[in-house]
């Protein structure tokens, strides 16, 4: 007897899809049956994505998207709903970070890495959360009263790590946005969870752990490997599945035992 989560009927806008973890997300929930939206600034990269995910038989779309810019949100969202429908499921992935000690943090980096990873998530996980409360309320049309909402954190935000802390700072943040969401947004059936991945092998970082220090950091962690973006496909589909309805306001580590 098998036991499967089906997204079928469901639509899924995914941030920072272009590439990374949003790329497998989106992936990930098409093949789950979810009619996904891509939404990032790199366009282009989002239209190769769109044909690979059609090619398999999935439901894509595409959006331009940059989560600092509140009106870009907003347009991104309206367009995602006019095109494909009323939004069941957000994956917040946008996120940036950059590597250096305390002492040398300037405003513009700080500005950056906040503005992406806490105030963008913030005001993307609004703007769709306006619109599912509104369904719930009778006030906007939609064939699934509620949501699902997955803001993507990180184990930096729940373990401080060396030359990264202001994203470890923006991560937490994020820890504690997903719970402040879950508390009010959760009696309009809107459940809002967290995933705080680990170390993970993607194109941006893929490099790294081939040299020396990379290699030095693999040595370090407890069962001496990084993860794939795969590695969170079950945990993913979980959350956005109805079958989730009683998980509200959990943060979960998928980071294979580093932060305990």
């Amino acid at each position: 007897m098998a036991y499967s989560l089906d997204l079928s009927g469901r639509v899924a806008l995914v941030t920072g899809a272009s590439g990374g973890l949003g790329e497998q997300f989106a992936k990930t929930l098409a093949k789950a049956g979810a009619a996904v939206v891509l939404a990032s600034r790199r366009t282009e990269r989002l239209m190769s994505l769109r044909a690979h995910i059609e090619a398999e038989g999935g439901a894509a779309h595409a959006v331009a998207l940059d989560v600092t810019d509140l009106a870009s949100i907003k347009a991104a969202v309206a367009h995602a709903e006019t095109e494909v429908g009323p939004i069941d499921i957000l994956i917040n992935n946008s996120g940036v970070s950059t590597t250096q000690r305390l002492q040398d943090v300037r405003e513009e980096d700080f500005d950056h890495i906040f503005n992406t990873n806490t105030r963008g998530a913030f005001f993307m996980a609004q703007e769709v959360a306006k619109r599912m409360i509104a369904r719930a309320q009778g006030a906007a049309p939609g064939s699934w009263v509620g949501g699902r909402i997955v803001n993507i954190a990180s184990m930096a935000g729940l373990k401080v790590l060396p030359q990264i802390g202001v994203y470890c700072m923006s991560k937490a943040a994020v820890v504690q946005m997903t719970k402040a969401m879950a508390v009010e947004w959760g009696r309009h059936g809107i459940n809002v969870n967290a995933i705080c991945p680990g170390y993970i092998d993607t194109e941006m970082n893929h490099a790294h752990w081939q040299t020396e220090q990379g290699q030095k950091l693999i040595s370090m962690l407890p069962r001496k490997r990084v993860g794939t973006p795969a590695d969170l496909d079950a945990l993913l589909v979980m959350l956005c599945a109805p079958e989730s309805h009683f998980i509200n306001g959990a943060v979960i580590a998928a980071d294979d035992g580093f932060a305990v």
